[in-house]
Parts: C-alpha cells; structure tokens; sequence
C-alpha cells in the first residue's frame, strides 16, 4: 500500500488528526530488514522515550537506589549486548524499585528491569538474555509499532506530527499508577515477540554469552507462571505469557546458531545480587505491611515495617511507609521525623516529597510544604500534589493560583480529583464563615461537611460535624472564631484525629465556655482540610 492510500484508509475511519502524507513514510526496519510503513520517525521515538521514561519509572516506584554497585553491573551488562544492536539508539538501562518481576523498553532504547526480576534470575547470562530482548524490542521498532496501532485506533497523532504533546503527557502524569501499568504491559504482537527471542539471542551470542540461558529463562518463566506465583503474569510477557512453545522455540534458535558456548557468569551475578538477596525478607514484609495498612491494621502493620527496617535501614520506602503509620495514628511529629528519614535516603522518589507536603501542610509548615509538594510534582505530576498546592493557595489568598492547581488535579478521576473539582467550583464563594448555629461550608470550598454547635451540659461549646457524602471524610480542622469588628478572630483551633464515616456525626468538645446561649450568634466555625478518601 502507498503512503497516499493509507492516509486515505486512517482518513475513511475518521482519524482526520491525520491528513498530510509526509507524516507516513516507508522504511526498511533495522533489525529484519523489511519495508514497513512508518507513521513515527525516529526523532519522535527518542523524544518520546527520553520523555516519558521518567515518570513511567517514577509511577512503578522510583529508581532503585539502594545498591548503586548493582545498579552499575546492571548497565554495563545492558551495554554489553546493545554494542551488537542492529541499530545504533541512545540505549540506556535502569533497576526499578518494584517487586513485580518485570522488564520493559520504551521508544529510542529506553529499558527498565525490576528489583523483583532480578532476584528470580541465577545468571548474568540469564540477565543478558533478558536485555538483549528488551533492546531487540527498541531497536526493531515494536515499542513504536505498539504506539502507531495505538494512534491508528484512537486518532492520537496530531496533524503536526508531534505524539503525546503535552497536554497528552499531562493528562497521562496525573493517572499516577496507571501511567506506570501501561509501561510495563505493553502488548506486543506475537510476531514481535518471536523477533524479540531469535535476535535477543544473538545479541546474546555476539556479546559472548552462553544462549542456552535463554532457554533456562524460558523454562523458569513457564515454571513460575504454572505455580501461578503472583505479578507473573501481571509482569513480565503479560501480553503473551510463557509457554513450552517458546522453550522450544528458543532451543530451536540456538540449534541453528550451531548451540554455541558461551559466559555464563554464575558466581559474579550472585556476588552482584548479595544484597538485595539479603534485603529480600525485608521486601516481603514491606508488602505484607502495606497491605495491612490498607485495611488500616495499623499496629500489623507497624510491626512489619519495623521488621522490614531492621534488616534493610536503608530503604527508604520503609521509613516512608512508617511515617504514613505514624501519621494514620495521629502521631505527626514521628510521622516526619520517619519521612524526614526517607528524604535523606531518596530524593529522587516523587512519593516521599508528596507524602511529606502533605503532613507538612496539616503542621502548618507551608513553606516546606510547598517546597516538597512542587518536587514532587517534577518528577511526576499527581492530582494529590496540584490538590494540595492549589490547597496552599486558596488559604494564602491566591485564587488564580489555587485554580490553576485545582484544575489540573480535577483531571483526574480520583478522591483528590473529584475534591479538587469541588474546590474549584466554589473557589469564588471566598472563606465564608456560618453562624454556628446553621450547617456550614468547608471554607473556600464545597460544601462536604455539615457543621454546627451547640452547649453542653456546664455551658461549654460542642461542635457537631456530619458527613451527608457518600464518602469517608478525613483530617478536618476545626476554628472557632469570634465576630469582631466587621472580621473574625480566631478563638479555637483543633483537628479531628478520626474519619467521619458517610451518613455519621461526631462531636468535637472545644473547652470553650461556660458561654452565656445569646454569645453563639456572634461566632463563626470555619471547616478546613478535609479529605476526601476509603
């Protein structure tokens, strides 16, 4: 088919964002030497690659960084096999902080293996073997090919020329962990995948490995899916899952290469791996630990994470997870000494800056707070960082900034999104103060929490906080104040440690009083900070 006519085909089934024919062009592939029609051109593959290979890191959980020993053998043995590429990219190999086994490549030679790969492999040769596959998949172009069906179905490519502007990449940032699932579950083809094993091996041969790890690699991965031992097929060929045709497959290539030999470099991997070896009871903890925390089994999973700390103390996603703890139970102060911790460990970790603005935010440390939060938002944007930016805003008296902030979170569907589409919606209603006898809004935002006082048996004032959402809400702050000359003076402050369940009310005893009844017209509550979540 010409170029002319398959414009023609994308413009019949309405993908008028293609309409120039320079944007499609033939071209010979590197890796097989067949003519294929091209819709992204290699600058565009190592701009996208160089683009998003960060913040698809990011999303799975940052850069290992706790053994940069390994981290180096890791690349030099990338770099070993991608010298014998069929196609010369700016090949570049990072260790993802993630237990999944998995390993994936973007456009332009951009490759990432997980920490939870790693300890599954027993060879370097068996590390080569998964490499040379990844940089077959750069090289041959099957990370674009992946792209261009995308944009062929969903008419993404701009008449330009220009794939995931950054309105696009904006979008996709603020998906946070569904940013990084789709890195590292692309869906090859079958095809691919087959020209992904057959020159992966000889890469592997020409790089001085034995290949017959690749066929070992197989067989673990067919072993490991039957057992059905979990992230497999959630990880790595989660598109086309191990099976005893690939072994064969393998074995078949190898036999045709005349089975050569090869380094095996058994020893020096185990030697590479020692301590993340080691470290691998304090990683199982950790996910034993985060899942209790998420059914809030806070002392289960305290006593995990201290497990975890114990065997490895410098990880710093342990200490993270220890302050979210500290931080659930209402202990601030040892919640940011445990994130304070985790910071000096790992800055380049866009979780830890967001976890810790946030805490900082509810001390009432805002300069820290913002400081933490726009990093975090540099190394990948989330709704939960812009949310409480556009947060430090409003109450600073910024409306336009606030709105700014607020828009860009309420693109995302999430708790953080949808409370900061609330925000926006209300921003210009100001911090409007209710009489404590009436329902009143959250200041400066919607209106999500019930509100109103009244006194107690000895005079003293209770406040009465109702949830009519249908959603759990969380932190509230409190203020009393007091009408005074044509403003307010702030009497009370005081933070709700519990969540207010959908449908609950609870009482906040203030001490304030004994109250003379006709004093309650001449005060004001203000609600704040109150979070939206399970």
């Amino acid at each position: 088919m010409s170029s002319k006519r398959w414009v023609r085909a994308i413009a019949m089934l309405g993908l008028a964002a293609v309409t120039l024919p320079w944007l499609v062009s033939c071209a010979v592939n590197p890796v097989t030497g067949e003519k294929e029609l091209t819709l992204v051109s290699e600058a565009q593959e190592r701009q996208l690659g160089q683009k998003n290979y960060g913040p698809y890191r990011q999303a799975q959980g940052g850069d290992f960084v706790l053994d940069p020993a390994l981290v180096r053998y890791v690349q030099d043995v990338g770099q070993k096999v991608a010298r014998h590429a069929d196609r010369k990219l700016p090949y570049e190999f990072r260790v993802v902080n993630d237990g999944t086994p998995n390993a994936w490549a973007l456009p332009g030679g951009k490759i990432a293996i997980n920490r939870g790969l790693l300890t599954e492999l027993e060879s370097e040769a068996e590390l080569a073997a998964v490499l040379s596959h990844e940089v077959v998949h750069s090289a041959a172009r099957h990370s674009a090919q992946s792209i261009e069906r995308d944009l062929f179905f969903q008419g993404a490519l701009a008449a330009a020329g220009m794939v995931l502007g950054d309105s696009a990449y904006a979008q996709a940032g603020m998906l946070g962990a569904q940013l990084g699932t789709a890195a590292g579950q692309q869906y090859y083809s079958r095809e691919a995948e087959r020209e992904a094993d057959k020159y992966g091996i000889s890469y592997m041969v020409r790089a001085g490995y034995d290949p017959q790890a690749a066929v070992e690699l197989q067989q673990t991965f067919v072993r490991l899916s039957e057992d059905k031992s979990p992230g497999w097929l959630s990880g790595l060929f989660a598109s086309h899952p191990p099976s005893p045709e690939r072994v064969a497959n393998n074995r078949r290539l190898v036999a045709q290469l005349g089975n050569p030999t090869g380094e095996r470099g058994e020893a020096r991997y185990r030697q590479a791996l020692a301590r993340l070896q080691r470290a691998e009871p304090a990683y199982e903890a950790y996910d034993e630990a985060r899942t209790a925390f998420g059914k809030k089994r806070y002392q289960q999973a305290m006593t995990l994470v201290e497990k975890a700390i114990r065997i490895e103390p410098e990880e710093a996603l342990f200490h993270t997870l220890r302050g979210q703890i500290e931080e659930a139970r209402g202990n601030d102060r040892a919640a940011l000494r445990d994130l304070d911790r985790a910071m000096a460990l790992n800055r380049g970790y866009y979780r830890i800056s967001l976890v810790r603005g946030l805490l900082q935010r509810e001390m009432g440390r805002i300069d820290a707070a913002r400081t933490d939060l726009e990093l975090s938002n540099e190394l990948l944007p989330t709704a939960e960082a812009h949310y409480g930016l556009g947060l430090i805003a409003r109450d600073a008296g910024d409306e336009r900034q606030a709105a700014r902030h607020f828009r860009t979170a309420a693109q995302s569907d999430s708790p953080a999104g949808r409370a900061a589409a609330r925000q926006l919606q209300n921003l210009g209603l100001g911090n409007q103060a209710a009489s404590a006898s009436r329902s009143a809004m959250q200041a400066g935002g919607a209106r999500a929490i019930e509100v109103d006082g009244f006194l107690d048996r000895k005079g003293r004032l209770v406040v009465r906080l109702g949830n009519p959402t249908d959603v759990t809400l969380h932190g509230a702050t409190v203020v009393v104040a007091q009408k005074q000359n044509g403003g307010y003076r702030e009497l009370k402050r005081m933070r709700l440690k519990r969540a207010i369940r959908p449908g609950e009310h609870v009482n906040l005893a203030t001490g304030l009083g004994p109250l003379d009844p006709t004093r309650l017209g001449g005060l004001a509550l203000l609600v704040r900070d109150v979070r939206m979540g399970r």
